[in-house]
């Protein structure tokens, strides 16, 4: 079975409060997922929201196509970065809680990303869009405890 995933972060300052959206079609079924974090960054939004769309997943070894406007995620995984991070340890990689947990939920399918321009138009960006943003501003937010752990140690 083909699912397609198209995903989008966001964070108002960054760090700052901070929203995934992802929506997951396959057929005719379709579901919407987000999430809001009260100190977060983009990136780690942009990562998280793949994250929960595969995490949401229900049998491994689905055919699945990602739909992102982030550089960062795609370009990670297409150009084979994040391989190499994982072959060095994570040393001195950003974000290496959330990447570890990609992994984990990557390898159970078959995933491949497409990088499409955002803000440019296409409708289930914008969605994913608004669906990330009303996440961040919504009145009780989650706590990144992998961001804020490693906020932390940096004061």
């Amino acid at each position: 079975m083909k699912i397609t995933i198209h995903t989008d972060g966001a964070a108002s300052g960054n760090p700052g409060p901070g929203g995934y959206g992802a929506v997951l079609e396959s057929g005719k079924h379709r579901k919407e997922l987000w999430g809001g974090y009260r100190l977060t960054t983009n990136n780690r939004m942009e990562l998280m929201a793949v994250i929960a769309a595969l995490e949401a997943l229900k049998s491994p070894g689905m055919d699945v196509l990602v739909v992102s406007d982030s550089k960062y995620v795609v370009d990670a995984v297409e150009q084979g970065w994040l391989f190499g991070w994982e072959r060095k340890r994570w040393a001195k990689v950003k974000n290496p809680d959330l990447w570890k947990r990609f992994l984990q939920v990557f390898r159970k399918h078959k995933v491949k990303f497409e990088w499409i321009r955002g803000h440019n138009g296409h409708p289930l960006n914008e969605l994913c869009d608004q669906l990330a943003v009303a996440a961040s501003k919504q009145s009780v937010l989650a706590v990144d405890e992998g961001y804020e752990a490693q906020a932390e140690t940096l004061l």
